[in-house]
């Protein structure tokens, strides 16, 4: 959990919560820090959180990573009081597997912890995602890791009305996370009447954002341009006044 400057518990702080990719099976939190330091430098509380990554061998699948990112959601909106942010305020994003369990926490309804309270909401008020796994079927990604029940947690095979205002960022030339399923997931997102944005970089590959400062800056100037768009962005009222009293 990063803090901005000046934070105190009694914040109503926009979040942002970063999910990290790495095919679901490896990497970790610290590969999205650059992104939560660029949010917490607008005044917003930022979020990277761990999730059980797979292990045929422990029975660990895509599932339980989906389960994980929606629970870390609605554990936030649960302790927004004592974290110090609006939990009307939440933005959900990530990296390419990372962006995939990000839509998964709008999208995969009913894919839940076990006796998890899901009264609370894992809906996040908007999503960004970053050449994210989109298209799990075998033209996309992870198929064959995650097998016959691919379209349960496939987000371009589970768009409808309702769905949060996304932001999406992929490569034309990522043949990772093929382009193809950004355009049909923008494409169904348009027709659902969905906000939607799809900003492409043109012969881009898996992963170019975080391979180019330039590129990192343009891409979190978009970002910031849709969020405030949204009025998502840190306000002064966010944070009490404290100032010293000035006497008469």
């Amino acid at each position: 959990v990063f803090e901005p400057a000046g934070f105190a518990l009694d914040d109503r702080r926009p979040c942002f919560l970063i999910i990290h990719g790495g095919g679901w099976r490896g990497l970790g939190p610290r590969r999205m820090y650059p992104f939560a330091m660029h949010c917490v430098k607008l005044g917003m509380v930022a979020i990277a959180p761990e999730y059980r990554l797979v292990r045929p061998e422990s029975g660990v699948t895509v599932f339980d990573c989906v389960q994980d990112s929606r629970s870390a959601v609605r554990y936030v909106r649960r302790h927004a009081a004592t974290l110090g942010i609006d939990p009307d305020r939440l933005i959900v994003a990530g990296g390419s597997a990372g962006g995939h369990l990000a839509a998964g926490t709008a999208q995969f309804d009913g894919v839940d912890q076990p006796g998890e309270d899901t009264s609370i909401s894992c809906m996040p008020n908007a999503l960004v995602l970053l050449f994210p796994v989109i298209d799990t079927s075998e033209q996309g990604y992870g198929n064959a890791l995650i097998g016959e029940r691919w379209k349960e947690i496939s987000p371009a095979h589970r768009v409808r009305p309702g769905l949060p205002p996304t932001i999406l960022f992929h490569g034309s030339g990522d043949t990772t996370t093929p382009f193809a399923g950004a355009k049909a997931f923008h494409r169904a997102m348009l027709d659902a009447g969905n906000r939607c944005e799809l900003v492409v970089t043109e012969g881009a590959v898996h992963g170019y954002i975080m391979k180019s400062r330039p590129i990192f800056d343009e891409t979190m100037e978009r970002i910031d341009k849709f969020l405030a768009e949204l009025d998502l962005l840190p306000k002064p009222a966010d944070s009490k006044t404290r100032q010293a009293a000035v006497p008469e």
